[in-house]
């Protein structure tokens, strides 16, 4: 039978993870959110990702495209009014500082654990999703299907969590840094920062989605500018490649996998022939976010993160305007030559 075409593009997403820096998607969001020209299938994210992804994924159920745009501001304008304001230093309100004090602070955690310096372990993030989240609506059937990391602490093995998963502890999983909060605790196993393991995953998009254009928003720079010499900058370029590591591997392999598919006149099975259709984008946020210190992802200050916000609307406006003809083609980025 006769169908009338949709009048929306289908959609997956993989969002990275990236603290404050996660804003930049915020902004990415509002302006795919704001064109109409999409629909969204699955969204796979990490940390940061995955917050953005739940928020996404709650305001689309609750009110659609505008309900979501809604609800990502509610959370990102909610997150930034929780960091004291004293712990900022004057200057540029796009590119903030820690005050000295706080910066001095920080220098604890490579000494003491979060157990010793939050031992209630306290996190403002849990009563924020509590309070902006409806995780049970989250787990119907009919929500947009989400998949969100997080690394077992003892096994160092990933662990994705799928939409009859998803509860409070699950984010704050996905989204902790061993060095400043306790270890999550679901089902008796311990949980650490899903970017560990997957920044974010991308097979499962391919594997239990139907749309046949994925994007990536990465907020990890392509390549960073010379190599570091100190020792506080050598022990943060490690984090930075321990992190992102996992996903570009796995990047380099979808795209492999896609190229092997294209290539064979075999008999395809349904995995082959899902990696035939799939058209593959990226939205980068080197030129947004290479010129700011690692430091800066610990910065949930409203003026900084709007700024992010603004950026990220940008560059999702001009991904637009340079690859609207081939959305639905053709891939727009080869993953295998950008990161094998």
């Amino acid at each position: 039978m006769w169908r009338r075409p949709s009048p929306t593009l289908p959609l997956s997403l993989a969002l990275q993870g990236g603290g404050a820096h996660g804003a930049f998607t915020w902004g990415v969001l509002d302006g795919l959110l704001e064109s109409g020209r999409f629909h969204f299938d699955a969204v796979s994210g990490s940390s940061a990702g995955a917050m953005n992804a739940l928020l996404l994924a709650d305001g689309l159920a609750r009110g659609g495209p505008e309900g979501a745009r809604e609800a990502l501001d509610r959370f990102w304008d909610r997150l930034a009014a929780q960091l004291p304001t004293e712990w900022l230093i004057d200057g540029d309100p796009e590119q903030p500082g820690l005050a000295p004090g706080v910066q001095m602070m920080l220098q604890w955690v490579h000494f003491l654990s979060p157990y010793q310096l939050n031992p209630l372990g306290l996190n403002p993030l849990a009563d924020l999703l509590r309070e902006l989240v409806d995780f049970e609506r989250l787990r119907r059937p009919d929500a947009l299907r989400l998949y969100v990391a997080a690394t077992r602490a003892d096994t160092g093995r990933l662990r994705l969590f799928g939409n009859a998963e998803l509860s409070v502890d699950v984010a704050l999983a996905s989204a902790c840094l061993p060095t400043l909060h306790h270890a999550v605790e679901i089902d008796g196993q311990p949980y650490w920062d899903g970017g560990y393991c997957a920044n974010p995953a991308l097979f499962p998009l391919v594997q239990g989605g139907h749309a046949d254009d994925l994007l990536i928003v990465m907020l990890s720079l392509l390549q960073h500018p010379g190599h570091p010499t100190s020792a506080a900058a050598i022990r943060t370029r490690v984090v930075e490649i321990t992190f992102n590591a996992t996903f570009q591997r796995e990047a380099a392999l979808l795209g492999q996998a896609c190229r092997l598919a294209s290539g064979s006149w075999l008999s395809l099975g349904p995995f082959e022939r899902r990696l035939r259709r799939l058209r593959c984008h990226l939205i980068d946020a080197q030129e947004a976010l290479g010129h700011l210190g690692s430091e800066t992802k610990l910065l949930a200050h409203r003026p900084f993160l709007l700024h992010l916000k603004a950026l990220g609307r940008q560059r999702a406006t001009r991904w637009m305007d340079e690859h609207g003809a081939a959305l639905g083609r053709r891939s727009t980025v080869d993953l295998e030559t950008l990161f094998g």
